[in-house]
């Protein structure tokens, strides 16, 4: 059951324009938080903020190719785009291509110019899910047609991703997948097996790796560590704590004066809400909220298996980091590495995002009349 013409087309212009409020919301608040660290560094208090502007060229230019490229043609080729993206993740670990920051290969540096092909992955992945459990939906109980597969296509993106590493990614993406598994009937024994098995797996992972079992303890008591390794979420706490109702003031933090690491990629919020306070933390969080119910809705109405799950995933996925984010930066999970959708400085995602909105849109448009 589609949407009357007139109520999807109003979801999709809101939908679009809660995209549009969290980027200018983004471009604020990444000069505010960078501009200190900025003039330090490169010697220009602009320096993130140019670059960020600079990114979302390509971002609207994305969007208005998944928006007018016709569903169909997606359909046909994303297989290809999904290979084709996780060949330019493993080429990250090619020492002449690949670029390490912040101990993870996540960036490829290609003449200078450096994006994170981990972002087209996350992108492509959500349309090859639409796109599978499209052609699977006659065989979605078999566990040999449909389920096997699928996880097969996990275990070939977490691969890479894991080799980066990029835990956090593996985490938002594990979570959207078991969403789209229950969403889409497959049988809840093999969803539980699959959880099951999955526990151990990530209790190995974490100890195997000193980095992660660190990063567990830390977010336990920060406390017993103050100056080294839980530095940065105490700091994060202080900020937000010291933003009370109103908030010190855009541009007002004190916490931006090298205090908190990271201050304009994964832990802007702490200087958001340090700079506006409980009020405009409380307006982010309704901005995600509002988002993700009218992503939802418009992906409920949607009338064909491909759009819906592509809709959907994209939604979940989107509103999960989010989620993730927030708690890790308020000190209720151990960090991660996840900015904060369309406000956190990165260029590749903030285009990858576009791209995903504009898809979204591509369906709206498509399939409004069926």
């Amino acid at each position: 059951m589609a949407l009357p013409v007139d109520t999807l087309r109003r979801d999709i212009r809101i939908f679009v324009g809660l995209a549009l409020i969290l980027t200018m919301i983004g471009f604020i608040f990444i000069y505010s938080a960078s501009s200190i660290f900025a003039l330090e560094k490169f010697g220009s208090a602009h320096y993130f903020l140019k670059k960020q502007l600079f990114f979302f060229i390509p971002a609207v230019m994305g969007f208005f190719v998944f928006a007018a490229v016709p569903v169909e043609f997606w359909k046909k080729y994303v297989p290809y785009f999904f290979l084709g993206s996780l060949f330019l993740t493993a080429l990250t670990f090619v020492p002449a291509l690949g670029l390490k920051v912040h101990g993870s290969n996540r960036w490829l540096s290609i003449k200078g110019f450096g994006f994170q092909p981990s972002e087209l992955l996350k992108l492509f992945v959500f349309i090859y899910f639409g796109f599978f459990l499209e052609r699977k939906q006659h065989h979605i109980k078999s566990f040999i047609h449909s389920y096997l597969p699928f996880l097969a296509i996990l275990g070939a993106t977490f691969v890479i991703l894991l080799k980066q590493p990029d835990f956090g990614s593996v985490v938002s993406i594990f979570v959207t997948a078991l969403v789209l598994f229950f969403v889409a009937e497959f049988k809840m024994s093999h969803l539980m097996v699959t959880v099951l098995l999955t526990c151990p797996a990530v209790v190995w992972l974490v100890m195997t790796k000193a980095y992660r079992l660190n990063r567990i303890l830390i977010f336990l008591n920060p406390w017993a560590d103050p100056q080294g390794r839980g530095f940065q979420i105490i700091q994060s706490l202080i900020a937000i704590g010291s933003g009370h109702v109103w908030g010190l003031g855009i541009s007002n933090s004190k916490q931006k004066f090298f205090y908190l690491p990271m201050q304009h990629t994964d832990f802007i919020f702490p200087i958001i809400a340090e700079e506006t306070g409980f009020v405009g933390s409380l307006l982010i969080i309704a901005l995600y909220f509002f988002f993700c119910f009218i992503g939802l809705r418009i992906a409920l109405r949607m009338p064909t298996p491909f759009s819906f799950f592509t809709t959907l995933g994209f939604v979940v996925f989107i509103t999960l980091q989010a989620v993730i984010n927030l708690m890790v930066t308020a000190g209720l999970l151990p960090t991660k590495g996840l900015g904060l959708p369309f406000i956190s400085y990165g260029g590749t995602a903030l285009v990858c995002l576009f791209c995903m909105i504009g898809l979204i849109v591509n369906f709206g448009r498509t399939y409004r009349t069926l």
